[in-house]
């Protein structure tokens, strides 16, 4: 959820859902919140310093109140799902949230961190991008990201119970577009561009992320 151009304005949103709702933590998340308390990790120490600025700015919007409510939020969580059993959700892999894998990973590099989960199902993120594949005997899904999807612009998101669904939604692009460059976020105009309006293609992302996966 963390970084991005408006902080306040999305957590207040969804705290004020009337529906139950549960928060496990992303990398980005985690970041936000290490600078709010004071805290170099290293990522922060070794990133470039465009990747360093949103998550420095972002952790300055945030007040006191924020920082227990992302403190609080653990990296999995476990949910009974009607129809589909119990599934358990973590941003990249259970291990961590930074573990970069895709739908063209080889299997074998992944069957040893699911292998152990003990559920049917695992819902992650990280990746930003939509997939549903079967690693061993585990059900992993991509959930996308519904603010900064990487291929068709839009919102990706997933519905679950009783069956798995893979949603995108469109919406007015440039009416966000313009809410995000009139806010002081640093790389406002980049972001409105780059991941509202025109997202990377899927097959970019791809080759991207094929440096990164896991080996």
């Amino acid at each position: 959820m963390l970084p991005g151009p408006m902080p306040r304005e999305t957590l207040a949103c969804l705290l004020d859902l009337d529906i139950p709702v549960q928060f496990i933590h992303g990398n980005g998340d985690r970041e936000v919140l290490a600078q709010m308390m004071g805290t170099e990790t290293g990522w922060y120490r070794n990133a470039p310093e465009q990747w360093r600025e949103p998550v420095r700015w972002t952790a300055q919007q945030l007040d006191t109140d924020h920082q227990r409510l992302l403190a609080g939020w653990p990296a999995t969580c476990r949910v009974e799902i009607r129809g589909l059993g119990e599934a358990l959700f973590c941003h990249a892999t259970p291990r961590n949230d930074t573990d970069c894998f895709t739908r063209l990973t080889p299997e074998d590099r992944l069957v040893p961190i699911f292998e152990g989960v003990n559920v049917p199902m695992v819902i992650c993120g990280h990746t930003h991008m939509q997939f549903d594949r079967t690693i061993g005997r585990v059900r992993v899904v991509n959930a996308g990201s519904v603010g900064m999807p990487f291929g068709e612009p839009g919102a990706d998101w997933l519905l679950l119970g009783p069956g798995v669904q893979l949603r995108h939604t469109p919406y007015d692009l440039a009416h966000a577009a313009a809410r995000i460059r009139g806010t002081p976020y640093p790389q406002a105009e980049d972001f409105a561009a780059r991941n509202v309006l025109q997202p990377p293609s899927e097959a970019e992302t791809l080759q991207a992320f094929a440096r990164a996966e896991l080996k």
